[in-house]
């Protein structure tokens, strides 16, 4: 079992809970089969919505997957790749109360990895913001 940090904006990411689905990097199915049957993905909120230029900068999501199927919506003129997830019971948590209890973003211009829209996530950063989410 891994650990996942996945960059979406809140809106997204609370859509997708509604649906009981994961999607990344706007739908595109590589990194959503990078990742297996009981990783943990925690959703990582830059923003509110996409394009907003005000921060949010927040935790905003966790949950599990329960299977492998990855498969593609029809959305019209959008077809994104998806997966079912099992959302955890969490609140969401800013950076700030965060940032200097993990690893990832120890390193100068950490931030330049969130770029790729899915980031790996070591045992002690998932289990630190597990824990500080589910206060």
């Amino acid at each position: 079992m891994s650990g996942w940090l996945g960059v979406v904006s809140a809106a997204h990411v609370r859509r997708g809970m509604n649906l009981g689905i994961a999607q990344i990097n706007h739908g595109k199915r590589a990194p959503l089969a990078r990742m297996k049957a009981g990783d943990t993905l925690v959703y990582y909120s830059p923003t509110e919505q996409r394009g907003d230029t005000v921060p949010l900068r927040a935790f905003t999501a966790a949950g599990v997957f329960p299977d492998d199927d990855i498969w593609q919506a029809d959305e019209g003129d959008f077809r994104p790749y998806r997966r079912r997830i099992d959302y955890f019971a969490v609140s969401p948590v800013p950076l700030a109360q965060l940032r200097s209890s993990l690893q990832l973003t120890t390193a100068p211009n950490w931030g330049y990895q969130l770029r790729r829209g899915l980031v790996p996530l070591g045992e002690h950063d998932l289990n630190t913001l597990l824990k500080v989410m589910n206060a």
